[in-house]
């Protein structure tokens, strides 16, 4: 696993005529302009800000929407509660090239095409997201909620104060993998967007490779600073991530 990045990133830093040489992992040259050459041939401030909204949004998006479906799926009881729950699970054994064709309609027949609606409102929940916080919220008890409603608090109320707070890990866990899916994210935004100046950085990227096909080093480059935010929100969450203790919230 960490063979690949190491090459990576010793490629990204050695100087353009050393591009086909042995290759090696550890670096032994340091040609930093490549960095700024590759910041420079390609606008990735704007590719970075593009990417960045479309993570944000499809994250809180997923984190709140799948939330509150699955409170509702694992606190609420109604008619039909169990068959919609396996027909939801259902659609994540659909590949995503079925789900292409009629989501791109919907997205043109709303006239959202190049434009953050697109990026992120079909991606705001996920059965996937669902699913684990369902499961998670199934383990903490349910005095806490009778407890809650005998002092006079609503579903919202308990979903907020109570099964909110204790559900930090499995949280923590969606968003991770929500923010990474939506920042690596290829297919879709190549589908609803045309418009340059709304592309997302591994578009960006893969316009930057057909540019400079034969400069890989600068294209190593923009690939480890576009790998760097998924680093940093794996190491911001991981404690939540790893976190094998389930918290009940009672006392024995």
């Amino acid at each position: 696993m960490i063979a690949p990045l190491l090459w990576m990133i010793t490629l990204s830093l050695k100087p353009a005529r050393l591009t086909y040489s042995p290759p090696y992992l550890f670096p032994n040259t340091f040609e930093w302009q490549n960095y700024v050459d590759a910041w420079n041939a390609a606008p990735f401030a704007r590719y970075y800000l593009n990417t960045a909204i479309m993570a944000a949004g499809i994250t809180l998006g997923q984190l709140l929407f799948s939330s509150l479906a699955a409170y509702a799926f694992a606190r609420i009881k109604f008619p039909g509660r169990e068959v919609l729950f396996l027909l939801i699970l259902g659609t994540m054994m659909l590949p995503i090239q079925v789900l292409i064709i009629p989501s791109y309609l919907t997205v043109l027949s709303l006239g959202w095409k190049n434009s953050f609606f697109a990026l992120i409102v079909p991606r705001m929940v996920s059965a996937f997201g669902i699913f684990l916080l369902r499961q998670f919220y199934l383990s903490i008890p349910r005095d806490l909620d009778e407890a809650a409603f005998i002092d006079g608090a609503s579903h919202f109320g308990v979903w907020w104060r109570i099964i909110l707070p204790l559900s930090r890990p499995a949280l923590a866990t969606l968003a991770i993998f929500a923010f990474l899916f939506a920042w690596n994210d290829f297919l879709w935004p190549l589908i609803v967007t045309d418009d340059p100046n709304m592309r997302t950085i591994q578009l960006g990227l893969v316009m930057f490779q057909g540019r400079y096909s034969t400069n890989w080093t600068l294209l190593m480059a923009g690939t480890v600073t576009a790998t760097i935010p998924t680093v940093i929100a794996f190491l911001l969450g991981q404690r939540q991530f790893i976190e094998s203790i389930a918290l009940s919230g009672v006392k024995e």
